[in-house]
């Protein structure tokens, strides 16, 4: 199960050296009180499979729920979100070839992430993806958790079913709460 917010890990845990080459980065699984899932449609990635949850680097001596919490703030416009877990280790993807763009990502083989479930505690109204200028989704839907899977591209599938996993007990708690 996913780690609550302010227990006493790391904030960072250690990088273990077969992910050395995989850049930092933050997930977010942003849960409405009905229990269903924030995703995005990726404009630069056309097909069927192109919505994924917002994600994103980690800035040098910024903390993990600090990113997380300014990844859903540029991609999304949200600010209205309250920790409720987040994952024990680091989970990785590899880059498939075709996706690795842009000299920024040259020298990493994939991500590793560090995953947070937030509670969306604003109005949909607050969302607005041109709030920060370059645009990393083109459209954005509320999603049943069981449907995650079927929208989102094959290279990061593992990812996301471990985070639906580890996450699942949390979302569930949501809506009951």
């Amino acid at each position: 199960m996913g780690v609550e917010v302010g227990s006493d890990q790391a904030d960072d845990p250690p990088c273990p050296p077969d992910l050395a080459r995989y850049r930092p980065n933050v997930g977010i699984v942003l849960v409405n009180a009905v229990g269903k899932v924030w995703l995005g449609r990726r404009g630069d990635a056309p097909g069927p499979r192109n919505w994924q949850f917002p994600q994103g680097g980690v800035d040098p001596g910024e903390s993990l729920l600090a990113a997380a919490l300014r990844e859903l703030r540029e991609e999304t416009g949200a600010v209205s979100a309250a920790p409720i877990a987040r994952t024990r280790t680091w989970i990785a993807y590899a880059f498939p070839a075709s996706h690795r763009r842009g000299t920024e990502f040259e020298a990493w083989l994939g991500q590793r992430q560090i995953w947070f479930a937030l509670r969306f505690t604003g109005d949909d109204a607050e969302f607005d993806l041109e709030a920060f200028g370059h645009p990393e989704f083109d459209a954005w839907r509320w999603s049943p958790l069981d449907d995650v899977l079927g929208s989102v591209v094959d290279f990061k599938q593992r990812t996301y079913r471990e985070v639906i996993a580890e996450f699942r007990p949390v979302i569930e708690a949501v809506t009951e709460g």
